[in-house]
């Protein structure tokens, strides 16, 4: 007995992170400060570099990050990306350990979740469903928000790895699906609280006011949001390099509105927030920061908002504001 827990504890402190953009790089150099051994990989070269300069292994495939590992975190953008790296052709899941747990941190329907974690148990391996919130600055500060469920014994292996990554980590059941159920409610509130606060800001620059008067006052109002105060700094910037992208949106939103299509459940604030994230997108601005909202609103009201959008004194826009879109990015969790 003693032997299996101290095998136990040696796999719980060997992690596979697949994934190392803004947030799974944030997560790897967590694990690190931790002590853990973290092996690395991502499709981007220099992303896996920057791990091992940080101090981790750099893998040259999925296969190769999770061989003797024993919890396997995937941070990748939705369900056929989780797919590709547990089941595909370096797919991880050949050389995970019987008995290791991997921990899927993709937003996806739960359904979707609860078919992949089949066939991984099937596989005699653990799976522990743990979508994430708090964007990239808490992921490299080790205080992210965790949403997990899964049975005990996948809890039991992750659960160190998971309190190194987070603030606060939420145990919500053990069926994987039931954490992304409760993600895609905080991605129905985040969708809707960006819409509003871009929506809010630039209404303000058409009543002509100090926008950084108004983000002053309305942080500590009734009407503020950790969205207000978290995105409208960027709009404040000009800066639409994206922590969270656009097209994280078109897709989250999408997912709750065919949830609530399937339940025959209504979704007008989500479906109104979807629209907005959708011709953000279609002006060129997928890859852009999510607060790039507030862009859409300045071109179609041909509103000046701070940095590149600025007119000469005493003229006005005669048409939409042609925004261009920043250097694609992969995009990135909110």
């Amino acid at each position: 007995m003693a032997k299996a827990a101290k095998r136990r504890t040696g796999l719980a402190k060997r992690i596979g992170l697949i994934g190392l953009g803004a947030m799974g790089l944030g997560m790897a150099k967590s694990l690190l400060a931790k002590g853990f051994e973290v092996r690395g990989y991502d499709v981007a070269p220099q992303a896996a570099r920057r791990l091992a300069a940080a101090g981790g292994y750099q893998a040259k495939s999925p296969r190769e990050a999770a061989k003797g590992a024993g919890v396997v975190i995937c941070v990748v953008v939705n369900a056929a990306q989780t797919e590709a790296v547990l089941f595909g052709e370096d797919g991880c899941l050949a050389t995970m350990p019987d008995g290791s747990v991997f921990v899927g941190c993709a937003t996806m329907p739960p359904d979707g979740v609860r078919a992949i974690a089949a066939r991984v148990t099937a596989a005699k391996k653990l799976y522990v469903d743990a979508p994430l919130s708090g964007g990239a600055q808490r992921a490299a500060e080790g205080a992210l928000t965790i949403l997990a469920s899964g049975p005990p014994k996948a809890f039991s292996l992750a659960r160190p790895a998971l309190t190194a990554m987070a603030a606060k980590l939420y145990e919500l059941g053990e069926e994987p699906g039931v954490a992304a159920s409760f993600k895609m409610v905080n991605q129905l509130l985040a969708g809707a609280h960006i819409a509003a606060a871009c929506e809010a800001i630039t209404f303000a620059a058409k009543l002509g006011l100090d926008l950084n008067r108004v983000y002053e006052v309305i942080a500590e109002a009734a009407g503020n949001s950790w969205m207000f105060q978290n995105r409208i700094p960027h709009v404040l910037k000009g800066d639409y390099t994206p922590l969270s992208a656009v097209n994280i949106f078109t897709k989250d939103l999408g997912i709750v509105l065919d949830m609530g299509r399937r339940m025959n459940f209504p979704t007008p604030v989500a479906s109104n927030a979807l629209q907005l994230f959708t011709m953000t997108s279609a002006m060129g601005m997928g890859g852009d920061d999510d607060s790039s909202v507030a862009r859409l609103y300045a071109a179609i009201a041909g509103v000046d908002l701070p940095k590149g959008n600025e007119l000469p004194k005493g003229k006005k826009r005669t048409r939409p504001l042609q925004v261009k879109p920043s250097a694609p990015d992969r995009p990135h969790r909110p």
